[in-house]
């Protein structure tokens, strides 16, 4: 029999988040606020191995070869708006390591950009942390498997608030990448050490899929992952950027 579509439907589970991320703009005393306008995350794509010592001490070859990327849900992000943000140990794991990153927020749609026009689709950047099951990573890679178990957990993306590029300005390539745990230094590198650029990673993610608005790049992480435990704060900086803080929570409870 035939069926027609309701002009007006109803969604089932109203109650669903709908992931945002704040954007901070400058006030005339040059301090940074909170918009009144949020960047609606669509989103998280994240390329592999972008740092020549990182690709090192994962024991892979540091040449530069076509990219690779992988993929987190868009709720996995959890914006750090001070340093108590709580971001709970993930189940199933007894290696979680952080992987403290660059994040390119998206502002327009396209599909095979040109180097030459990738930075036209950036809307702004951000912080945050690629954070891993390391030892479901392990399992999966000498099994062959998918990395998601290992990579797009819940709360897998602590992420700093979005910094439109126009109130930032150019990212300078000696900005120095810093990853704190307890105040002290694990990773530490310039941006401009990236194996490939941020217009090159988005004019390869862009053959792959068509980019949109309210997608986010992480664009790799410098050497000196490591393990991270239930109390730790960590802290990661960059230039100007708004840092990215947070503390390892204790694993959420069960529900329902």
């Amino acid at each position: 029999a035939p069926f027609f579509f309701a002009t007006m439907n109803k969604l089932l589970f109203t109650h669903l988040p709908r992931p945002t991320v704040p954007i901070l703009t400058r006030t005339s005393d040059k301090a940074w606020v909170v918009s009144s306008t949020e960047f609606n995350l669509r989103r998280i794509f994240c390329v592999g191995r972008n740092y020549r010592e990182h690709a090192l001490e994962m024991g892979a070859n540091p040449d530069r070869e076509v990219p690779f990327f992988f993929m987190k849900p868009a709720d996995a992000a959890v914006v750090c708006s001070n340093a108590t943000t709580s971001v709970p140990y993930p189940p199933m794991t007894s290696s979680l390591h952080h992987e403290g990153e660059l994040i390119v927020a998206i502002g327009k749609d396209g599909l095979r950009i040109s180097v030459e026009d990738a930075m036209d689709h950036v809307y702004g950047y951000a912080l945050g942390c690629d954070l891993t099951r390391r030892d479901l990573q392990s399992e999966a890679k000498k099994s062959g498997r998918p990395w998601d178990a290992a990579k797009g957990f819940d709360a897998s993306c602590p992420m700093s608030p979005i910094i439109p590029k126009g109130e930032l300005g150019a990212l300078k390539e000696e900005s120095e990448l810093l990853l704190k745990v307890n105040g002290t230094i694990r990773q530490q590198s310039p941006i401009g050490n990236m194996i490939y650029s941020i217009p090159e990673i988005i004019h390869h993610v862009s053959q792959l899929f068509c980019l949109r608005a309210g997608d986010l790049i992480l664009t790799g992480t410098p050497a000196g992952v490591s393990d991270l435990n239930v109390g730790d704060q960590v802290s990661i900086s960059c230039g100007d950027l708004m840092p990215c803080e947070f503390v390892v929570g204790e694993a959420e409870k069960n529900e329902g």
